[in-house]
């Protein structure tokens, strides 16, 4: 997991192929002005945005969440979004069967800690980062960048 500020997304370019193409899209788009929906943005690139008011964290967690074939670049457009992780491999309650059609494999663990984005901010969740998000009281407005692992 990585947490920083748009303004340094620069330094995670090299992280991985399609990283540079996933900011560049960030970079050069209107995030005030984009509406709710999903985007594609090139192979291997999806971007999903959503303006919602935020959850418990009980309801949060209750999706506490992991991927298989994609790594996350959620960035916090408007507000402040809490999210609960735990490294999967501290995971022992696993919640179902992997959806493979949902890229989405659930546990019923509790987070062993919580951090907070802000506005201009991002976080890279990767597929061993196990993530409860959308916490908090107010409207919160984001995208969500699927990278193709």
């Amino acid at each position: 997991m990585i947490i920083d500020t748009l303004a340094n997304a620069d330094k995670y370019t090299s992280l991985h192929p399609l990283f540079a193409k996933a900011f560049e899209y960030i970079k050069s788009t209107d995030l005030k002005t984009i509406e709710d929906g999903k985007y594609e943005v090139s192979e291997g690139l999806k971007s999903i945005v959503a303006t919602k008011i935020g959850m418990t964290a009980q309801e949060s967690e209750a999706k506490f969440e992991c991927h298989n074939n994609n790594i996350d670049i959620q960035v916090c457009i408007k507000g402040n979004e809490t999210f609960g992780w735990k490294s999967r491999n501290n995971c022992i309650k696993q919640k179902g069967e992997y959806n493979p059609e949902k890229d989405v494999l659930l546990f019923s663990d509790e987070p062993s800690m919580h951090f907070t984005l802000n506005s201009g901010e991002f976080v890279i969740l990767y597929p061993e980062d196990v993530h409860a998000p959308m916490i908090g009281e107010d409207e919160i407005k984001k995208m969500v960048i699927k990278v193709r692992k």
